[in-house]
């Protein structure tokens, strides 16, 4: 396994849609793999194909210790709203609040390519709604208005000069034990 860069925003591939996978490959494996070595260094919950520049309609998320490998996801079922606090690997440091669906349904394939259902609410249905976002080109700013909107890309100038490559590398040191909720 090995760290990937995260794209961050301003990179063109976080807003380009996924393809589907065709055929679950070693290579469609690692590629998983890879993304949960990357999120767990970056203490995230949740990452996305696009966010470490493929093009594969695949994520990964992790909340409360429930490690899933989701390929070719399809949201089938979605119920109340709630809204919270989210942040994003891809947008490193910015925070807004984003009113989802509280419970959802998703279908897709695992990594051996068995189709499963997944049922999340609180926090897992934030994460898996958040991730399948990232497969459509969409972020979670988009949802926010547009004072807060406004205030949330101003700060992220700011951030934005951290990463000239439009890449975020990670340390093989930063593999970290505990999980944030708030960096989906």
């Amino acid at each position: 396994m090995s760290l990937l860069e995260i794209h961050v925003l301003g990179a063109p591939g976080l807003r380009q849609e996924s393809q589907p996978v065709g055929a679950i490959t070693d290579d469609v494996r690692r590629l998983a793999d890879d993304m949960f070595e990357t999120m767990y260094a970056a203490s995230g919950i949740g990452l996305a194909a696009a966010q470490v520049g493929r093009r594969e309609r695949l994520f990964v998320v992790d909340v409360d210790d429930t490690p899933l490998v989701l390929i070719n996801p399809e949201l089938v079922a979605r119920d109340g709203t709630a809204k919270g606090e989210e942040g994003c690997l891809s947008i490193p440091e910015i925070y807004g609040d984003v009113e989802r669906a509280a419970r959802v349904t998703m279908r897709a394939l695992d990594a051996d390519g068995r189709a499963f259902e997944v049922e999340g609410t609180e926090l897992l249905a934030r994460c898996l709604q958040h991730e399948m976002d990232h497969l459509q080109g969409r972020l979670f700013i988009d949802y926010l208005s547009i004072l807060k909107r406004r205030s949330a890309m101003a700060k992220w100038e700011r951030e934005r000069a951290k990463y000239p490559s439009l890449r975020r590398t990670l340390d093989p040191r930063d593999l970290a034990e505990q999980h944030n909720d708030e960096a989906l």
